[in-house]
């Protein structure tokens, strides 16, 4: 059986703990994959929406954990990531209809 992950108290009991822990002992189950945003935000938007639309992309990010702004850049990323990159497709994406 694997043992739980201890929480350290200080930064500093984490990095000792990181820098010696084999990992593969811990239940590691419950962990969720974090993205760590560290590209500099240098650029501006400004949209217009309907509020109905705005107040959607909000419960949504809520739900999902995260400030509306990260997520509607989230959805913006995954629409024009390449196709073999995409988990899961962007929150408003339909398929496209044959004509």
């Amino acid at each position: 059986m694997k043992r739980r992950l201890p929480t350290p108290k200080t930064d500093a009991d984490a990095a000792r703990f990181v820098a010696a822990a084999d990992l593969t002992r811990y239940d590691l189950s419950s962990m969720t994959p974090l993205r760590f945003e560290l590209a500099p935000k240098e650029a501006r938007v400004n949209m217009r929406m309907p509020g109905e639309l705005l107040d959607a992309v909000k419960a949504a990010a809520a739900s999902a954990g995260m400030p509306y702004q990260r997520f509607i850049r989230l959805a913006l990323e995954r629409a024009v990531a390449p196709v073999s990159d995409r988990r899961t497709p962007p929150p408003s994406r339909r398929p496209a209809t044959p004509r």
